[in-house]
């Protein structure tokens, strides 16, 4: 049974909120350079005050409430999602976009328009039936009270593609989403018509009986070590203590703000101006929908259970649909681009395109160059036999 919904915080929510931030204990400031050890304390002080008595959440709120939303139950989880169908009412290619962390639905909604009348916005390629859920635990989609990695929300995803009327479709994703892309393909890849990935979210099998890395690999290899070893700290205690940190993050506004906002300065194409880069109101609309739904616990339990629960490929494992691999020339998580070959072990590489700039949130940052080359990965995907 799938409802309508629209974003309604109620004031009392807000007033909260604001509350908190006005009685926010500020630590003193980091000695060194801005941002080295942290979130800059000059930076997050202008921002937080800008939320509590600058920001519009209505005006937020109005423009997300443009897109058609709705609630389905699959599997006993109320999953929420944009569901916007192709321009002219004839009928579009179904695709659906997932997201990851620290994200939300809304990193996506720049695509929509751009996929659902591409014509409009001087892309070429088919139209798209565009659906953008909200990964369980993320804002308005609950997470249930088990594991849920990216393997169970690919079945998820399908049954919620199926209970829209579609039978084959497209998937896309970024960083989780991008995993989940990966499992929807791997475990019913006659329902899906291809995949198209903006990040290296998922390995592929290296153990015993893998052929050898290239030098290119081994050398990507060891930049993504070096990168763990000094950026994998978020990580580390999300996969094993998420409760513990959960505490502090939702209780404050401005450590949430703090925590999130780290990352997507140094994840995004930003040269350290974030606010720059993706607008204040943007990155205080995507906080605000941790805050006011008291998500942001459940969202970092994908560490956990994907770590602790989730699968890996296995030496039988390969995605046989058609794929294709976006790069972004200043994608930080983990540094450095993949060789092509290392990609090819897991996927059926279609299409690679390299873009000279763009990070982890490329949606966001660069929509019209992905939302351009999903279009013109799926036109030839279509050409060469696949379909609706």
């Amino acid at each position: 049974m799938t409802r309508p919904f629209l974003v309604d915080v109620p004031d009392d929510v807000l007033d909260d909120l604001r509350a908190r931030i006005r009685a926010t204990r500020w630590p003193p400031p980091a000695p060194g350079p801005p941002w080295e050890q942290g979130t800059d304390l000059v930076y997050l002080r202008d921002l937080v005050s800008h939320w509590e008595s600058g920001f519009s959440w209505r005006a937020a709120e109005r423009a997300l409430n443009a897109y058609p939303q709705f609630v389905a139950s699959v599997d006993g989880v109320d999953l929420h999602f944009v569901h916007q169908r192709a321009a002219g009412g004839a009928g579009g290619v179904p695709l659906i976009l997932t997201h990851g962390w620290p994200s939300a639905f809304v990193e996506l909604l720049p695509l929509v328009g751009r996929l659902t009348d591409p014509v409009a916005h001087g892309i070429e390629g088919p139209a798209f039936d565009v659906v953008v859920p909200s990964l369980p635990g993320y804002g308005f989609t609950p997470r249930p009270a088990r594991a849920v990695t990216t393997r169970d929300v690919a079945g998820l995803w399908h049954g919620l593609m199926g209970a829209l009327g579609y039978s084959r479709y497209g998937a896309q994703g970024g960083d989780f989403g991008a995993g989940v892309a990966t499992w929807m393909a791997l475990t019913s890849p006659e329902r899906v018509i291809g995949i198209h990935l903006t990040t290296p979210e998922v390995a592929p099998y290296l153990g015993p009986g893998s052929a050898p890395l290239t030098a290119a690999e081994r050398a990507y290899a060891e930049q993504v070590a070096a990168w763990e070893s000094t950026e994998r700290g978020y990580s580390a205690i999300q996969s094993t203590r998420p409760q513990t940190l959960g505490y502090g993050l939702t209780d404050s506004p401005a450590g949430l703000a703090a925590w999130i906002v780290e990352k997507w300065r140094a994840w995004g194409d930003t040269a350290g101006d974030v606010s720059g880069r993706f607008g204040r109101d943007f990155l205080l609309t995507l906080l605000t929908i941790y805050s006011a739904t008291g998500s942001i616990t459940t969202s970092l339990r994908d560490y956990y259970d994907n770590r602790w629960h989730g699968s890996a490929p296995g030496p039988r494992d390969r995605v046989v649909v058609p794929t294709a691999i976006a790069v972004f020339a200043n994608e930080f998580v983990p540094e450095g681009v993949p060789p092509p070959s290392w990609s090819s072990r897991l996927y059926d590489v279609r299409r690679r395109t390299v873009f000279p700039r763009g990070g982890h949130f490329a949606a966001v940052e660069e929509p019209d160059l992905v939302a351009g080359d999903i279009a013109a990965f799926f036109a030839t995907v279509l050409r060469s036999g696949g379909d609706a």
